[in-house]
Order: structure tokens, then C-alpha cells, then sequence
């Protein structure tokens, strides 16, 4: 990143940083990192994307406009444009396939979308917001709780290439309470590049990308994961999926080796959406209420903004 970005970035982590925890944050690097990231033939990448549901291929006319939902209380602006968003955090490894069509014009695809993901670590913390306990027993999230919420980990823009489709690498998001397994995603359209970073423009879509129980809790029970124990939320008993599959935002997973989960897995999901409408799922007054009284502690004060209005059907969420 440039330096005028990165001291923009530090001063905005500053100004809601608190102070950290003291226990080491563990860890180990999961094997088969590089492998979860190689490419696959086209016609497998387009194979899965159709298996999620959400659309059919570009002028078909019968894709799906997503589910739009709140943008939670974890979000930060000014994230980096990058496709590895690692950050040097360790977890299972996940490449995740994101294509974006354009619901008004027969899904064709939206080239040029600039797509944000964020989502938190192994043990439920994420990057600007780590005293903000995520329920159960974890480990504290850095050694050095004064410098601990300026990092950016887990947090990152793609551009869309001419097919609509941007790629990331990242790690298997683990949990908090209480929340199921998920990754936050906005879409942008009409910015550009500037500083590192993705400037101007309006979101048109923001929404959330679930994973599978099983693949969850196979995944939470390797190292770092397993280090976070508690009260696990699965699909059905979440606050935001709403049990639409792939319209929803139910990625389709595959693993990297079938025998072995910690080798990685690749994600893939295609996101309908009005590139004309705007949806920066802020929320407002009213309708999203306070999150459960077992929510985490030192989450902020927008944690029970409600739904922003939209084309596509909203959900209340709390994060």
C-alpha cells in the first residue's frame, strides 16, 4: 500500500481502537495453502457457479435478483484492492470465485464492479474491531492490544474482469456469537483505483455468503479453529440466512484434496444485481433491534442498525 493510504488507514483504525488483550495469538499455517489457490478449467468454475442457483449463463434472461441485507457493525472503508487478503493470518485455505450479472440486462455480466469482501479470523475477530469479544473461550486476538486494531486483514476489493468475475484469497472465516459461519460482500459500481484503494461511485448490492454445517464444523475442528470453543450457530438457527441456497448467498464449496479439509477449499457463488439501484446497507432508524444478549462484547454502537432499503427482499441483521 502507499504511504499517504496507509497513514490514512492507521488513523482511521486509531480513532476506534481500544485496548487489547495480552494473550499470544496462536496458530498454525495450514498445509496446502498455495495449492487452494491454483486455477481451475473454466468449464468447472462455470459448472459450479450454476450450481448455486442464483443465475443461469449471461443471456439466458432468468437470473436472480440476491437477497440484500445490512452491512453489520464490523465494516471499515478504505480497504485495500488486492486479491490476497490474508494478511499473514492463518486458517484453512479458501479461494473464493465471485461472478457478478447484471439482473436488468439478460445476466450480463458487470464488468468493472468493484466487489468487497471483509469477514473475521480463525477465532471470530476481525481487523479494526479485535477487543470486540466474539463469544465462548478464544484466544486474545495480539499480543500488543495498542497497535492490534489498526491491521486490515481480511479485508479487500477486486475489480471484475470482462466475464464479471473476481478472485480472492483468503482463509476459511471462523465464527462469533452469534453468528453463523459468513463473509460480508458489497458491490460497487462507477469508482476507480485511487491510493491503493476503491474511490467514489455507489454500492449497489451489499449482502452476506453462508457456508454448509457440515463443511463448518469439519473445518472448526481443525488448529487455529478448534482453539475457539462455545455455542456454534448453524444455518437454520442464524439470524440472516434465510434458507434461500445459492439467492441467499450459500456458496458452493469444493475441497482441495476430499481426504484432507485443512488442504483448502474453493468457493464459488454468482452475485445478481441492478447495477441503477443503490443499497449501502448503512441501515437507518428502526426495524433491525439490538442483537441477542449474548452478543459480543465491545461491538459498536451501530451494531443494531437495520436493513437500507432495497430492490431485493432484506433481512435483519445484527452483524
Amino acid at each position: 500500500m502507499t504511504g499517504t493510504h496507509r497513514a490514512k488507514t492507521i488513523t482511521r483504525r486509531r480513532a476506534i481502537a481500544v485496548t487489547g488483550g495480552a494473550a499470544a495469538a496462536g496458530g498454525i499455517a495450514i498445509a496446502g495453502y498455495q495449492a487452494a489457490f491454483a486455477d481451475e478449467a473454466a468449464t468447472a468454475e462455470t459448472a459450479a457457479a450454476s450450481a448455486t442457483g442464483t443465475a443461469s449463463s449471461a443471456g439466458s434472461g432468468t437470473c436472480v435478483l440476491m437477497s440484500s441485507v445490512t452491512e453489520g457493525p464490523y465494516y471499515l472503508d478504505g480497504a485495500l484492492v488486492r486479491k490476497d487478503i490474508t494478511e499473514g493470518k492463518s486458517g484453512v485455505p479458501l479461494t473464493l470465485r465471485i461472478t457478478v450479472q447484471d439482473t436488468t440486462e439478460s445476466c450480463a455480466p458487470v464488468a468493472g464492479a468493484a466487489v468487497e469482501i471483509w469477514h473475521c479470523d480463525a477465532w471470530g475477530y476481525y481487523s479494526g474491531y479485535t477487543t470486540a469479544n466474539p463469544g465462548g473461550s478464544a484466544p486474545a486476538e495480539s499480543e500488543d492490544g495498542s497497535t492490534a486494531n489498526d491491521k486490515t486483514y481480511l479485508r479487500g476489493y477486486q475489480v471484475a474482469n470482462a466475464n464479471g468475475v473476481v478472485k480472492f484469497e483468503t482463509i476459511f472465516p471462523g465464527w462469533y456469537t452469534p453468528r453463523t459461519t459468513h463473509i460480508h460482500v458489497k458491490v460497487h459500481t462507477g469508482g476507480e483505483k485511487e491510493d491503493g484503494t476503491y474511490e467514489g461511485g455507489k454500492v449497489n448490492f451489499t449482502g452476506q455468503l453462508f457456508f454448509d454445517d457440515d463443511i463448518a464444523a469439519e473445518v472448526q475442528s481443525l488448529e487455529p479453529y478448534s482453539k475457539h470453543t462455545g455455542s456454534y450457530t448453524k444455518l437454520d438457527d442464524d439470524m440472516v440466512y434465510d434458507g434461500g441456497g445459492g439467492s441467499s448467498g450459500l456458496l458452493t464449496l469444493k475441497p482441495v484434496h476430499k481426504k484432507d479439509p485443512s488442504k483448502g477449499y474453493k468457493g464459488y457463488i454468482t452475485l445478481g444485481i441492478d447495477p441503477d439501484a443503490e443499497n449501502t446497507g448503512a441501515g437507518g432508524g428502526g426495524g433491525g433491534g439490538t442483537p441477542p444478549g449474548d452478543a459480543p462484547s465491545g461491538v459498536p454502537s451501530d451494531a443494531s442498525s437495520a436493513p437500507a432499503s432495497s430492490t431485493a427482499s432484506s433481512t435483519d441483521s445484527s452483524s
